[in-house]
């Protein structure tokens, strides 16, 4: 044997031994500073195995992957806002690769694996969780605030939809549903805020995600009155276009569309995580029955915060259905809190997703939405609120004008008023309106 072959020989089998040892790869790396958490994301080539654990003095958390090889470079990412101080990798003598975080601050770390989805590959995520939530002070103030006052805020939580891991739905000129949604949310607390005797806050602050189930546990921390939660999705073609709201169904969808967009939403958990609900302090039956009875009422009140929200957006443009849609949307189904969502557009129309990037738009939107929250409140105010306050002193009544497709039944559900109180208001002798015609609303 020739000493070229020997060379060649020695060669192949070193790059055998190199393949055969490669680990999986860690090749890409984000991080999102929420309110109440930081989370990091390691993507990696397949699924893996991996460790977490805290060490002291220094304030240190380890996390080792079970082999495999680091392919991106942790150091460039951005820790401002994060209890972290510095990330520093290696290579442990059993080939895992451990990364460790020093902390500028103590934290309860959680770990997870994701699946593929749409978007990305396999995901191993790790939360620091505050132990110094800035959230829970603010919603004990809000609630104390409550207990003290007998004219309190009507509370409005606005969810900006997805965020951070989850992007939601991408328009064809590549608009991100997630940023659409949080500029309509700010802007819309932003208004609320500015109304006497209103108060709204956000599920998310900043570009990160929630699970589907703590949005609406966030809007019960605060009491809300009213959840929001503000979208701009997409169907499976193109044609699709115009606003629409939500409210939630448990006897399946009113439409095809409100099908397919309710298990696209429904899907973002297995994007950023989950959360619940329990009842388990509840006796299974009783449990069942409560939540029969208080989502029965939820429903209906949703529905008429939807159809005074749905009025409100026919002045802005083309609408999607002109009636409020129903649907088993995961982030409305909270029993005891009346839920909409609102598709502001539809991203995955070329038309819709140059309007939704446009802040005459938005305001026009927003404004809408606002308008329709208020008018509800207004003719059907909580108890001890104080719009409630000031219309036992007082009263109002505003007039609508009758709009095609509608009944006089209708008016009086959506806006918390007997038909027979309609029907006196207005000297009316039976039930047929004219389009056109202007009734009063007397306030509930």
């Amino acid at each position: 044997m020739s000493a070229r072959t020997t060379r060649f020989l020695a060669s192949l089998v070193l790059i055998l031994a190199t393949v055969a040892q490669a680990g999986t790869p860690v090749d890409n790396a984000r991080i999102w500073p929420a309110t109440d958490h930081t989370r990091l994301v390691l993507e990696t080539g397949d699924s893996v195995e991996h460790r977490l654990f805290a060490l002291e003095s220094p304030r240190r958390l380890v996390i080792d992957v079970e082999q495999a090889d680091l392919e991106t470079n942790l150091g460039t990412l951005n820790l401002d806002d994060t209890p972290i101080r510095q990330i520093r990798t290696g290579r442990r003598q059993n080939g895992d690769l451990r990364v460790v975080l020093d902390m500028k601050e103590d934290v309860e770390p959680r770990s997870f694996l994701l699946r593929p989805n749409e978007q990305y590959g396999h995901r191993l995520v790790v939360d620091l969780m505050d132990l110094d939530n800035t959230r829970d002070q603010e919603q004990k103030a809000v609630l104390e605030d409550q207990s003290e006052s007998k004219r309190r805020d009507v509370i409005v939580v606005v969810d900006a939809g997805h965020g951070g891991e989850d992007p939601g739905a991408i328009g064809p000129s590549g608009t991100q549903e997630k940023e659409v949604t949080m500029a309509l949310s700010q802007r819309m607390v932003e208004r609320i805020d500015a109304m006497e005797g209103f108060q709204a806050y956000l599920t998310r602050k900043d570009d990160y995600y929630i699970g589907l189930r703590k949005r609406t546990e966030i809007a019960r921390d605060y009491n809300a009155d009213l959840f929001v939660s503000v979208h701009a999705d997409a169907f499976r073609s193109p044609q699709p276009r115009g606003a629409s709201v939500y409210a939630l169904s448990t006897d399946g969808a009113s439409s095809e569309t409100a099908r397919w967009l309710a298990e696209s939403e429904n899907s973002a958990d297995l994007i950023g995580g989950v959360g619940g609900v329990s009842l388990k302090d509840k006796d299974e039956m009783l449990a069942g029955v409560l939540l029969d009875l208080s989502m029965t009422a939820s429903i209906e009140y949703s529905m008429g915060v939807g159809s005074n929200v749905l009025d409100q957006l026919d002045s802005v443009g083309k609408l999607h259905k002109s009636s409020v849609e129903q649907a088993g949307f995961a982030v409305l189904k909270s029993p005891d809190i009346p839920s909409i969502l609102v598709e502001a557009g539809f991203i995955s129309n070329p038309t819709d997703e140059q309007k939704l990037t446009r802040a005459g738009h938005q305001k026009r939107i927003v404004d809408a939405m606002v308008d329709g929250i208020d008018r509800h409140f207004r003719s059907s105010p909580p108890p001890g609120t104080l719009i409630a306050h000031r219309q036992r002193n007082g009263g109002e009544e505003r007039e609508y004008e009758i709009r095609r497709g509608d009944t006089l039944s209708a008016i009086a559900r959506r806006n918390q008023v007997s038909v027979q109180k309609l029907k006196t208001v207005n000297d009316l002798n039976g039930e047929t309106l004219h389009i056109g015609e202007v009734i009063s609303i007397p306030s509930s």
